[in-house]
């Protein structure tokens, strides 16, 4: 109970109320199943399905372009029709995607499939953030993403293990359970949200201001602050999350030579770290520069890359031990960078287009989602795979000094760096 005390504050334990809590429940339900399946993108297509390495990385691309151009629509659609009927409508057509993509067998079927995960599978993401912004005080906003990315990272932990139990690239139906067990539990964070309906309504207050009623994603697009975000972001993902999801199920099976249960261990080290790590960092980084705190993300993450790079060549033992090790560097990473650019583009956001923002913000993963396949395409399919690892480190590494470059354009409490004292959350 001490320790509990010592790493959540009173005055966020008493903000953790009955709504929040179903919140969270919802994020851990639905993160579960992604967790099933989350890693196995391009192993799915290329080694179960029989589709070659190009076409899976190709699609994995143009995925991320449909669910990119997808994007601005959604945060529209969450400032006119608020978040709640918005994540509805996304988690049920994810599932219905995820049902298509488990018996997707030709290539044509295969593509229809990925175009409905792009285009609704990460949907909810943006009308999530506008809907947890409204759960918390802004003061709490930090916390509270910090804590909402710790139980993303327990459900797809937890999935991840359970699939590396069950997965078997030479038994298609074991592939196809997992998709449609995370197609059900998808289902069930649509009823969660149900009990969420008041808080995720639309915004109306601002539509008697003529000025204010006018705005859009021509006042988004002119704010210079999140579009400096907006890029280092993307840049620092390219050199992390876009090539881990895009590359590293791939080396580690093609290069590295070892088993794809593996993968879900390894994945299940990252998680570990960031469900034990995140409350602790949390108290670290309350007050510090946010900018900061994104730069030192990108240095742990060039560390994870040329670990991943210096395993070459090491025994199987030794080279799992090594990679268990770097995605625990890289999930110390995640859980600097997870609370802090949520709340920054939180608190520059307007109550009006709040929606937009998180959109934008939302923009980066796309982006970076279709830019990191199309390079880690190019260095597999030109024999350049072992010097993959070590371009995307020196990419993170770009993102952080974009990052440090930012801070001149934000105020202290933008940055994080005058909350010291927090006021008390609405009950």
């Amino acid at each position: 109970m001490k320790l509990l005390e010592a790493l959540v504050p009173a005055d966020f334990r008493i903000a953790i109320n009955g709504p929040l809590r179903r919140f969270y429940s919802c994020t851990f339900i639905t993160c579960m199943g992604m967790g099933l399946t989350l890693s196995l993108y391009v192993v799915y297509l290329h080694n179960v399905r029989g589709f070659s390495t190009s076409f899976a990385t190709v699609l994995l691309a143009i995925s991320a372009i449909a669910g990119l151009c997808s994007s601005p629509l959604w945060g529209t659609s969450t400032d006119r029709f608020g978040p709640f009927r918005v994540m509805v409508c996304a988690y049920v057509l994810d599932a219905a995607s995820l049902v298509v993509f488990a018996f997707a067998r030709t290539k044509t079927e295969a593509i229809v499939a990925a175009m409905m995960l792009a285009v609704f599978g990460n949907a909810g993401w943006g009308p999530s953030s506008t809907m947890l912004s409204r759960l918390v005080h802004e003061d709490h906003r930090q916390r509270a993403f910090g804590l909402n990315f710790m139980l993303v990272n327990l459900g797809i932990g937890f999935g991840g293990l359970v699939s590396a139990v069950i997965v078997n690239v030479h038994r298609p139906i074991t592939f196809e359970t997992l998709y449609l067990f995370n197609a059900g539990v998808t289902f069930v964070s649509v009823f969660l949200l149900f009990t969420l309906r008041k808080y995720g309504r639309p915004v109306t207050e601002h539509r008697d201001d003529p000025i204010k009623s006018a705005e859009g994603w021509n006042v988004v697009l002119r704010d210079k602050r999140l579009v400096m975000v907006v890029l280092a972001m993307l840049v620092l993902m390219i050199g992390g999350y876009g090539s881990l999801d895009a590359g590293f199920s791939l080396f580690v099976v093609n290069d590295l030579h070892l088993s794809v249960h593996a993968i879900g261990v390894m994945f299940f080290f990252n998680t570990t770290t960031i469900v034990l790590a995140q409350l602790w960092v949390l108290n670290r980084i309350e007050g510090k520069s946010r900018t900061t705190v994104m730069a030192t993300t990108s240095i742990l993450w060039f560390v994870f890359w040329i670990i991943l790079d210096a395993t070459l060549g090491l025994p199987k033992f030794v080279a799992i031990g090594s990679l268990c090790l770097a995605m625990a560097i890289f999930a110390v990473g995640e859980t600097l960078l997870q609370p802090v650019g949520p709340a920054l583009v939180n608190d520059i956001a307007p109550e009006h287009l709040r929606g937009r923002y998180n959109a934008a913000q939302g923009l980066t993963w796309g982006v970076a989602g279709s830019l990191a396949p199309a390079i880690t395409g190019i260095y597999f399919a030109n024999g350049l795979g072992n010097w993959w690892p070590l371009s995307t480190g020196l990419t993170a590494l770009a993102g952080g000094l974009l990052m440090l470059n930012l801070r001149r354009h934000l105020s202290a409490h933008e940055d994080g760096r005058d909350r010291s004292t927090l006021s008390t959350p609405d009950a």
